[in-house]
Order: C-alpha cells, then sequence, then structure tokens
C-alpha cells in the first residue's frame, strides 16, 4: 500500500484541466461558484492519485462502484481481452456471449421467479425501465387506469425525469421541476404499528391508480443513508400481494455486498417483482445496469400483437464491454471473501467511528454492513469540510447532513482505520460550521 499523503503542496492545475473546465458541466455543481475539481491521473486499489502527486484514500470507492478496489487486475484483463475481440455490438438482432452469460449468472443469483434481464446503461433507466414494464404490464392486461406509483419519503431512484417523480418532493435537487412531473404518491415508509395503519389507509385510497411500490431495500442511499428493516419490507410485500401492485427493489446502491449480503432483500425474507442493479455491477469500471424481472411479469408481454412488446432499447444495451467487466467482478464474488470483508468493514466502522457520538452537532452514528453514516443537524459548509478531509490525504464527499463511509470492500484495515480518524478529526475542527467562501477547493 502506498502511504497516503497530503504532500506535496498542491501544484497549479495541469493545463488539461483549466482548458477544458471552460467546456465541462460538472454533475450537481453551481458552475459559477464551484471550484476546480482535484485532477486525477491514477487509480489503484482504494488509492486516487493526483496530478501534484498527493495520494487521497478513497472512502466512497466512486459513488459505492468500486467495489473490488480500483483497477483489479482479473476485471482488467477481462475488459482487454473483450476490448480486443468486440467492444461493442447492437443487441438488436444479434447477440453476444458476455451478456447472455451474465444474464444466466444474474438469474440463478436471485430468487426464484426473477429470471428475465433487461440491460440498460445506468441506474436511472434501470429504474425507468421497471417503471415501464410495470405500467404496460397493466395495459397489457387490460388495466389502463393503473399508472402511478408509490415511493417513500427519503428516496432517491436517479435524475431523469421518471425517477425524478418517485423521488422524495421534499429532496431539493427536483423541487423546480415539481410542476413537470407526473404526480405519484409519496409517503414515509411504515415503520412501525401507527405508520403501516396510516400506510394502509393511503393504499386502500389509491390502489385502483397504482401500478406498483418502489423502494429501496434497507438503506435509502443518496436520500440521505436512511436505514429501514426487513419487518417494514415484509409489510409493503404482504401489502402489495393484497392489491395486486408490482413491487420493485431498487439495489443499485444496495447490492454487491454493501449490506452485508450480496443483495439487500436476501437478509430480508422477500422477494420483489422486479430489482434493478447497477454501479457495482461491472465494479465501477464500465457503465450497465439492469433490470431484472419475475416470470410473470415477462409473460405479460408475450402476445402475437407487436403492441404488448417493450419497446425499450438503449444504444449501448448490454455493452460487451461492460458485461466482460460484470462476469468479471461476479468471479470475484464466487473466488474472494468479499461478503466476510464487508462484515470486518462493518465491525471496524462501528468500533471506529463510535467516538463521533461525542461530537457537538453529531445526531447519530449508524452502521449497516460496508456503510458508516455520521449524521449531524447541520452541516454548514461541506466543502470547508471535504478540503479538510483532503488536507488529511482521504477522499470522503459529505452531503446535506451526513458524512459517509461506503469503501471498497477490498479496503485495509489500516486504510479503514485513517478515514474513521480523519473523519473524527475533521468533525471536531468544526470547519463544517464556518460560513462558505469561494476560495474553497
Amino acid at each position: 500500500m502506498t502511504t497516503p499523503t497530503a504532500t506535496p503542496s498542491p501544484a497549479a492545475p495541469p493545463a488539461w484541466l483549466t482548458t477544458g473546465w471552460n467546456h465541462v458541466w460538472l454533475p450537481y455543481a453551481q458552475m459559477q461558484t464551484t471550484p476546480l475539481p482535484l485532477p486525477v491521473v491514477r487509480t489503484t486499489g482504494s488509492e486516487i492519485h493526483l496530478a501534484d502527486g498527493r495520494i487521497l484514500i478513497d472512502g466512497i470507492a466512486s459513488w459505492w462502484t468500486a467495489c473490488h478496489g480500483y483497477n483489479h487486475p482479473h476485471i482488467i484483463q477481462s475488459v482487454a481481452a473483450q476490448l480486443e475481440a468486440m467492444p461493442h455490438i447492437m443487441f438488436g438482432g444479434l447477440a453476444h456471449e458476455p451478456a447472455y452469460r451474465l444474464a444466466t449468472r444474474l438469474a440463478a443469483l436471485l430468487p426464484d421467479p426473477l429470471d428475465r434481464v433487461f440491460f440498460t446503461d445506468s441506474g436511472s433507466v434501470a429504474v425507468e425501465v421497471a417503471m415501464k414494464i410495470a405500467v404496460q404490464s397493466r395495459l397489457n392486461r387490460g388495466q389502463p387506469d393503473r399508472t402511478k406509483f408509490l415511493a417513500f419519503h427519503g428516496g432517491y431512484h436517479g435524475d431523469t425525469f421518471a425517477t425524478m417523480a418517485i423521488c422524495d418532493p421534499e429532496e431539493g435537487m427536483h423541487s423546480l421541476f415539481a410542476g413537470m412531473l407526473p404526480p405519484h404518491i409519496i409517503a414515509p415508509l411504515p415503520r412501525d404499528p401507527a405508520s403501516r395503519a396510516t400506510f394502509n389507509d393511503l393504499v386502500e385510497r389509491h390502489h385502483h391508480e397504482l401500478a406498483g411500490i418502489v423502494v429501496e431495500p434497507l438503506v435509502q442511499g443518496a436520500g440521505g443513508m436512511i436505514f429501514n428493516d426487513a419487518a417494514t419490507l415484509r409489510h409493503l410485500r404482504a401489502i402489495a400481494d393484497h392489491y395486486g401492485l408490482t413491487l420493485i427493489f431498487d439495489e443499485i446502491f444496495t447490492g454487491f455486498g454493501r449490506t452485508g449480503t450480496l443483495f439487500a432483500h436476501q437478509q430480508t425474507g422477500v422477494t420483489p417483482d422486479i430489482v434493478t442493479l447497477s454501479k457495482a455491477l461491472t465494479g465501477g469500471t464500465s457503465p450497465l445496469a439492469a433490470t431484472i424481472v419475475s416470470r410473470d411479469l415477462y409473460d405479460a408481454f408475450l402476445s402475437d400483437s407487436p403492441a404488448h412488446a417493450l419497446m425499450h432499447g438503449p444504444t449501448f444495451m448490454a455493452n460487451p464491454l461492460g458485461c466482460a467487466a460484470a462476469n468479471a467482478a461476479l468471479d470475484l464474488f464466487e473466488t474472494q471473501p468479499r461478503l466476510a470483508q464487508a462484515a470486518t468493514i462493518a465491525a471496524t466502522l462501528r468500533t471506529e467511528l463510535a467516538p463521533c457520538r461525542t461530537i457537538p452537532g453529531v445526531t447519530d452514528v449508524r452502521v449497516m454492513g460496508a456503510i458508516g453514516v455520521v449524521e449531524l443537524d447541520h452541516i454548514e459548509n461541506p466543502a470547508a469540510l471535504r478540503q479538510d478531509f483532503i488536507e488529511r490525504g482521504v477522499w470522503v464527499r459529505p452531503f446535506r447532513n451526513i458524512v459517509y463511509l461506503t469503501p471498497a470492500l477490498t479496503i485495509s484495515d489500516e486504510q479503514l482505520r485513517l478515514l474513521c480518524r480523519v473523519v473524527g478529526e475533521g468533525l471536531r475542527k468544526g470547519s463544517f460550521l464556518k460560513k462558505r467562501t469561494k476560495k474553497l477547493l
């Protein structure tokens, strides 16, 4: 392992960054005030190597994707071989082995009757396809009025129009578009007897217009790393069964070991009707997503009528490079102790983050699998806090009122303890309470 370092001091940014800055539009950023991003020249394991020679330990695995660490040789070799043989071929009317093998493997990993895989190229699109399947299955069966979804406060499912419409409406990123989004039912999760009674009444009033329920099982990720439990999900399954609703589990964040099992629903005893996967599917190597559907839903599209077909097909659907990466990533779950590593990470996070409970402003510290969360009553200046972390040699990206760690499952014990220590030191320093300035990197 290369020792993380905050030296040498930040150098002048490379020319490609300053020149390209005039043409790039960054995600989730006010471009008038946001500073230059950190120029990265190399990654390896859990390390981010910057252009000026600094090395940061990555605490969030590039938005949770790099579950096996960066540049894993098995994934790299598999992608390189596929690149030489066939980087891409259209999936309409043509077939290639990596996609068909991946679909077979995913179906085998998921519980019966989830056995049909529709490939896309991003998590948002995977959820949109799930919604489209739920609605069209109703249309194909003569139920044209059931076109709405029930989703939850604290939920996040993507930034496209259909997925924005089922995110938490109080979540600030999407509020500008409220008047353009189709209306759905957004409710509190039914976590206890009182909220379940309220929830049941809500579904009773609206079930005639509902196609399905969409939920992130066990952890609502980008909505605030909010945990839920098996009892809540079992209640959703019972309600879905009672009213004939399609139950969709969005496992784009929770899938592939993040919560301690390969998939979060394996801890719940609940089998959904649709599962969506992305992010860590390829080990953070390339874009790929999958919507896995039950046999009954798939059968609703079988007909002599072309109008009953699912008319959806992204250009790079089932891209061979992505499928090769995903097959290699699954190999590693089969041959390496990834779930045991997630359990070890969980134990370390519980021990090492526990002292954060005594820091003024901290309201909760929680851990599930390879997810560690420190929640504060507020973060006045996330940029200052992020900069403080960078200066201490780690990459951690606070948002809203939380600081979270979602490291690679392969992170070393030394690196993980460093991350936890830096989080505690940064919060004790209190820079997150200072007013924003335009000079922070």
